[in-house]
């Protein structure tokens, strides 16, 4: 029985790519210690995956920014925009046009805007948005993946298994550029390359291939489901002697189950953490040979692997197939995991004693495989642990799930509707048309940085830390008054995280030191786990809220993190529904909303930036999900009087199918990423005449390039287009904790000289 890996984290176990990446940004570093780097973390990934007795192990899953930009790059999929950067840089050529199509492009005398970036599926992680044009070619552009395979024998032998996005999942997950045709119907032009690609790998010596496939887990339309049967049809027809291995995860296949059963595949890998209840499916359809994957370890959550459960789901396959056709594997790439629970020395020993991190579920992996040979010993070991979880007094408290439980209609409805709530408001704060301000967090400095580190080392007291904070935080106000921001921020610099803030401060959650994963770039959180009862202690945010809000004249905005998105962004424990556990949270919320306006807050902002991210993948789940999702933010903002403006931000999603629920949540204010898109996202807030009133970001604050006034402008008037003007915020896309202050001032001086055009320039009176 093979055991096998789908990719494994990329970061390092102490962030080195994200250090080497943001040092060669920089020009603190030259491509060659970038790549010294990249070389160290691979063959350390490689060795990890051998010791664990893994028989499959991934290669091509590295990656310097995102694993589908590099799919682009491969194929040459390259935006015309982008031309002249080619022409422009010299000696790294290739992996500048990629951190430009990443990140943007602003010197040498070019200004080029960063592609589109957006969620991957329900999870955190972000890729960049494939472009594509009706005469898109493609071609083998970039030879990485064909080097890194070489690399990887030498360490792996015939273990080495290439990973690759499958065809029709990377035209999926792209975007057309131009009207008139769809990107699926370009999969004819598409596999040739796949086909290439494959044979060279073939004649490198490589034994298996990896198609990670998604959007099989997806609600197909026939012409996609045709573009599968074609692309592997013809794939299975222009190569040999290679085995192909698809692999799906994140949902059931459901109605797509006897197409993958039956694409001329060596094995399809299924995700059984996720969905185990599609294996009965899979059992009665699956032709005579194919290799089945079975996903029974969780890549995308924390907790120890239930070896009992896993082993039913093995035996239930090994007894329809045999050994021979069953592999054993994580549920997903184990990307989405902390690396090493090895490196938690200061982790409560008994949660900890609950928990699998990427390598321990490696070995998890390999262990199942013992006890199915025979080791009795290995799986009381197991069974001990969860009895432990499941007995102890640190996970229930009986108070808060009384609360939950008596939930009323009162508690997620605001007092009035939003007319009368808008009249008060403009009476209240007296704000001029296209108000501007910005998401909540300004640049964390390593000075910030270094001050938090050296609080928490204990070498600074709590009044020394305070007062620095206290001094950045009047700065930063003055500043904002100073360029004539109308609704100003605190700029979060007593925060490390927008989850793990309040985490930190709330039962329930418990927080490792180096349990770091990907969200884009070099980007990494370290998200909370969530072992038991959620409640809220003592305020949270209520001191440095209105220390803030002395400070100035101007409206201050209290901030604050969402339940869904706190529920997102952290790991969640596995042993009750997720609704239970986010109206636990939201309460919570609801506490400190209530507190802040008691202490005299005007407008409060809560975050609910992954609500889109949680949207089940199958649409047929997605009214359960959104009715409680929505219900859980109306709990937390629906207890404050009419007076009171609540705000909320959302970024990098579509919203098109789920706006009827993103205007039942009722938020005064929605703030929302638009800007890569040109105001794309705002059509879905047109069409459907969203009553509220909205803030599209005018300002990529994923991008180092400073936006001209003149762009924010423009896209100020194209909202203008769509919505009515007398409703429209200005603001950024997102906060700015990742940014630098000089870019951060530009941008933002930049972006009140578009509001002040505005005023000039669009009358409030427009309307679609």
């Amino acid at each position: 029985m093979l055991t096998q890996n789908l990719g494994y984290p990329r970061i390092g176990s102490q962030r080195q790519l994200k250090k080497a990446c943001e040092q060669y940004w920089a020009g603190k570093i030259d491509l060659k210690e970038l790549n010294k780097v990249a070389r160290s973390i691979k063959e350390q990934n490689w060795q990890t995956q051998l010791d664990a007795g893994i028989d499959l192990i991934p290669c091509n899953d590295f990656s310097y920014y995102d694993q589908v930009l590099d799919t682009s790059l491969l194929l040459g999929v390259i935006p015309k925009r982008y031309s002249p950067v080619l022409s422009q840089v010299k000696a790294n050529c290739e992996i500048d046009l990629y951190f430009a199509m990443a990140r943007g492009y602003q010197k040498d005398g070019l200004d080029i805007t960063a592609m589109e970036m957006t969620k991957w599926l329900d999870t955190n992680y972000h890729y960049i948005v494939p472009e594509f044009t009706e005469n898109q070619d493609f071609k083998i552009f970039n030879e990485n993946i064909f080097s890194e395979y070489n690399v990887a024998k030498q360490h792996l032998g015939e273990k080495a298994k290439p990973v690759l996005l499958g065809p029709v999942s990377y035209l999926m997950l792209g975007k057309e550029k131009e009207p008139g045709f769809e990107r699926i119907d370009l999969i004819k032009k598409l596999v040739p390359v796949y086909i290439e690609i494959i044979n060279r790998l073939r004649l490198q010596g490589v034994k298996w291939i990896q198609f990670d496939e998604p959007c099989l887990a997806l609600d197909l339309s026939k012409k996609e489901k045709e573009a599968f049967e074609y692309a592997y049809r013809v794939i299975s027809h222009g190569v040999s002697g290679v085995k192909l291995l698809v692999a799906t995860y994140f949902e059931a296949l459901l109605d797509n189950t006897q197409l993958a059963v039956n694409l001329p595949i060596t094995a399809l890998h299924i995700d059984l953490a996720r969905a185990p209840e599609q294996l009965d499916e899979v059992l009665a359809l699956i032709p005579d040979y194919l290799q089945l994957s079975l996903g029974v370890v969780d890549g995308r959550n924390v907790w120890k692997n239930d070896y009992e459960k896993s082993l039913a789901l093995i035996h239930k396959a090994v007894e329809k197939l045999g050994a021979d056709r069953v592999i054993i594997s994580p549920s997903c790439s184990l990307l989405h995991s902390p690396i090493d629970l090895e490196l938690e020395t200061a982790m409560d020993t008994e949660i900890r004693n609950w928990m699998a991190f990427a390598k321990q579920k490696l070995t998890e992996v390999n262990e199942i495989r013992q006890i199915m040979e025979g080791n009795t010993t290995l799986l009381e070991t197991n069974k001990a642990a969860l009895q432990s979880r499941r007995l102890s007094q640190k996970v229930h408290q009986q108070v808060v799930k009384d609360r939950v439980a008596s939930i009323t209609d009162a508690e997620a409805s605001r007092k009035s509707a939003f007319p009368l709530r808008q009249q008060l408001h403009n009476e209240r704060f007296n704000l001029p048309s296209f108000p501007t301000t910005t998401i909540g967090s300004f640049p964390q400095t390593d000075d910030i940085r270094q001050l938090r580190a050296r609080f928490k080392k204990g070498e600074l007291t709590l009044e020394q830390y305070e007062k620095t904070i206290e001094r950045a935080t009047v700065d930063a106000i003055r500043w904002q008054e100073e360029i004539g921001l109308d609704v100003l921020v605190h700029g979060e610099f007593e925060r490390n995280d927008m989850v793990e803030y309040f985490g930190e401060q709330l039962d329930g959650f418990l927080f490792t030191r180096n349990g770091w994963v990907q969200s884009y770039g070099s980007r990494c959180v370290k998200p909370p786990v969530i072992y038991g009862d959620v409640s809220r202690p003592k305020d949270m945010t209520v001191r440095w809220s209105t220390f803030a809000a002395a400070q100035t004249k101007k409206p201050m905005k209290g901030m604050l993190t969402g339940p869904v998105t706190i529920l997102q962004w952290s790991f969640v424990r596995d042993d009750q529904p997720r609704d239970v556990t986010t109206n636990q949270i939201a309460f919570a919320i609801r506490d400190e909303v209530l507190a802040l306006e008691q202490a005299g807050i005007g407008i409060v902002q809560i975050d609910e930036a992954a609500i889109r991210e949680g949207l089940p993948l199958r649409k047929a789940k997605h009214p359960h999900y959104l009715d409680w999702a929505v219900k859980a933010f109306r709990i937390t903002a629906s207890g404050v009087q009419d007076k009171t403006q609540i705000h909320t931000h959302m970024c990098y999603s579509e919203f098109n199918n789920i706006i009827a629920h993103i205007a039942a949540m009722d938020a005064d204010v929605i703030t929302i990423e638009t800007s890569r898109s040109q105001m794309e996202l705002l059509e879905a807030f047109a069409h459907f005449d969203y009553p509220n009133e909205i803030g599209p970001g005018v300002y990529d604050i994923h991008s180092p390039r400073v936006p001209t006034t003149e762009e924010m402008a423009s896209l100020l008037a194209k909202a203008a287009d769509l919505l009515p003007a007398r409703n429209l915020w200005v603001n950024p896309d997102c906060g700015l904790k990742t940014r630098k202050w000089p870019e951060t001032k530009a941008a933002l001086q930049n972006m009140v000289a578009a509001a002040k055009l505005a005023r000039e320039q669009i009358s409030v009176e427009s309307a679609t």
